[in-house]
């Protein structure tokens, strides 16, 4: 194992690096969602190009087809669930990552950190 002490040495601090890196991503990943979620509560609104009203068909005779003579538009209540469904996706979705990114990141920094002091002491 010590035969090639340059390299073990590289291994260890390259990924305790990699390891604190991604504690670090996403630390400042949750710390971002809180800030939307608290504080910039508008930083993750996105806004839709108003829809162009549909073209109004007259029926051919009455009674024949009488959804192509009208339209249909979704009702505002319809847009306003839907972008808050999707907000709740969207943070849903950032806050998994910024977990995983800290679940990874952590046993891997401290396992390798851990064998780095423990050969620290022992030289």
């Amino acid at each position: 194992m010590n035969n090639y002490p340059l390299i073990r040495k590289i291994y260890l601090y390259l990924f305790t690096l990699i390891g604190l890196a991604l504690i670090t991503i996403g630390c400042v990943k949750l710390v971002s969602l809180g800030l939307k979620t608290y504080i910039f509560t508008k930083a993750d609104v996105y806004y839709e190009y108003p829809m162009a009203r549909p073209i109004k068909i007259a029926p051919i005779k009455e009674g024949i087809y009488p959804e192509l003579a009208e339209g249909q538009q979704p009702a505002k209540e319809e847009i306003d669930a839907y972008q808050e469904k999707q907000k709740t996706a969207n943070r849903q979705r950032e806050a998994s990552e910024s977990l995983a990114f800290i679940i990874v990141g952590l046993p891997l920094y401290l396992y390798h950190w851990r064998i780095i002091k423990k050969e620290k002491e022992n030289e």
